[in-house]
């Protein structure tokens, strides 16, 4: 039954991960988003704004195990809620809670069924149609396979580069959507800052793939490891260096570095983008779990 799980809402990261981190870390590939930004947000100054709700669920069930977490800290309209796998019941009883907090959830993400059940309980109670965005695919590096040569060379992104990478960054969602044949999500890019890509880059979280005069003619980056996880992207190649290897090139030696640091190698692909799945599979990712992005209109 839905009224058997307890919901409890938390605005501390730190406060977040010391109940659910061991849950986290026991999955650590599929967790990896919360995962990641969670361990981000303990880092960021409390006063910094990062959405408009910014929270992070556990659901624990009649015995006071932990049975799903979720969290809401999308910067991108319609700041969709972000959940792992939980019980139907568990589910159920999250979006119930959403609904008694008033919070106007537009959009849903995460594992498949409980993202579903969610979006669907909330529509059913408040009014509005689930319609299904995009259908993501996660990934994580087997047997890293070597691309063929590519000229050129893979490079830490230099500081005085961060408005070309945020440039870079705005245009990659842009020219995914039109690769995979989606309209009007590009937006999400839009809440990346100058001041996002620069903390990136002094992270050393971006790599240009540069040509023989080193000017970047690829962007790959990726976010620091979280319980042993590490997730790349963006990855992007503008339209006139495309053809060339770039990318496959730059992912496959990001991905030697982040093993070389220790760390499992992931990704996300959007299934409907044959391009990146096809790059991917070919370097030696391997699929692990389908998720999904839903919208309640």
């Amino acid at each position: 039954m839905a009224g058997d799980f307890s919901i409890t809402f938390e605005d501390d990261a730190a406060r977040f991960l010391e109940r659910a981190g061991d849950r986290l870390a026991a999955e650590p590939v599929v967790s990896t988003v919360i995962a990641t930004v969670a361990a981000r947000m303990t880092q960021s100054a409390p006063s910094t704004p990062l959405a408009p709700y910014c929270w992070f669920v556990v659901v624990t069930d009649p015995a006071g195990e932990i049975a799903g977490v979720a969290m809401r800290t999308a910067p991108f309209p319609p700041y969709p809620a972000y959940l792992l796998a939980m019980p139907d019941a568990a589910a159920v009883a999250l979006a119930d809670a959403l609904v008694e907090r008033g919070e106007m959830v537009g959009g849903v993400n995460g594992a498949l069924p409980a993202t579903r059940v969610v979006a669907e309980r909330i529509a059913e109670r408040v009014g509005g149609e689930v319609e299904v965005d995009m259908h993501t695919r996660l990934f994580e590096l087997g047997t890293l396979v070597e691309p063929g040569p590519t000229r050129g060379r893979l490079r830490p992104a230099y500081d005085d580069e961060a408005p070309l990478a945020l440039e870079w960054f705005h245009q990659f969602h842009v020219d995914a959507d039109e690769q995979a044949g989606h309209d009007g999500r590009a937006d999400r890019s839009e809440a990346t800052t100058l001041d996002d890509v620069r903390g990136r880059i002094r992270q050393g979280r971006i790599w240009m793939w540069v040509d023989d005069g080193d000017t970047p003619r690829h962007l790959t980056g990726a976010n620091p490891p979280a319980y042993g996880v590490a997730r790349i992207g963006p990855v992007f190649t503008p339209k006139e260096h495309r053809g060339r290897g770039y990318a496959s090139a730059a992912v496959a030696e990001v991905s030697r570095l982040l093993l070389a640091e220790g760390s499992r190698v992931t990704l996300f692909t959007d299934q409907a983008n044959p391009t990146s799945n096809r790059i991917y599979t070919a370097l030696g990712f391997e699929p692990v779990v389908d998720m999904v992005e839903l919208t309640i209109r």
